[in-house]
């Protein structure tokens, strides 16, 4: 017997709303400025084994970081907790979600990007976290740079998400962004795990 999924279901979500006003998205600016910047790293694979620990690999990645810490901005947490929760129910369908890890403060400047990846791996014993859903939202205005496409899976989907405004995926799904070509990309990248997938 084949069994389908619920027609219902989608694993890539575009908000057809803000989730964050643009005030909200100049204040969540201020506070990534504000925390300390780090140049992003990746997980590597050695001898088919994920490392123990991340690199630089500016061929792959290469864009400045921050952490935002719970209790910085509480008010974001609980609107990003209500819009998990939202977007799980109608669309995604993932077992007990929750916010266990930080939100990342991301800046993409001229000529940088982040190359095909996924938010999740299949190296089970290194990473313990089970990312079921991301969301990366737009902070900034879309006209304040050009190029930083975001695309899933293929070329053929790329998203151009306009300021407040979020994408929610499958953490398993495939994505990246393309080079900036003028001005800054800032986004805010946030998982919701959970229990382990069966």
């Amino acid at each position: 017997m084949i069994i389908y999924e619920p027609t219902w279901k989608s694993y890539v979500v575009e908000s057809t709303e803000p989730v964050f006003s643009i005030d909200e998205c100049k204040e969540i600016i201020r506070t990534g400025k504000s925390l300390p910047s780090e140049d992003a790293e990746i997980q590597t694979l050695e001898g088919g084994k994920e490392a123990t620990g991340n690199k630089k690999d500016y061929k792959v990645r290469q864009t400045n970081i921050a952490w935002i810490p719970f209790k910085k901005a509480p008010w974001l947490y609980t609107r990003l907790e209500h819009w998990m929760h939202t977007v799980n129910n109608k669309h995604m369908g993932f077992y007990q979600l929750q916010i266990g890890e930080l939100s990342q403060f991301t800046m993409y400047s001229k000529k940088q990007h982040y190359d095909w990846h996924t938010d999740s791996s299949f190296q089970m014993q290194k990473s313990p976290c089970v990312r079921k859903m991301s969301m990366v939202l737009l902070l900034n205005d879309p006209k304040e740079f050009k190029g930083g496409a975001f695309q899933v899976i293929d070329k053929k989907k790329t998203f151009h998400v306009k300021q407040g405004y979020a994408l929610f995926f499958a953490s398993f799904i495939a994505h990246r962004v393309l080079p900036v070509t003028k001005g800054n990309r800032i986004s805010l990248t946030t998982w919701f795990g959970g229990p382990p997938l069966t």
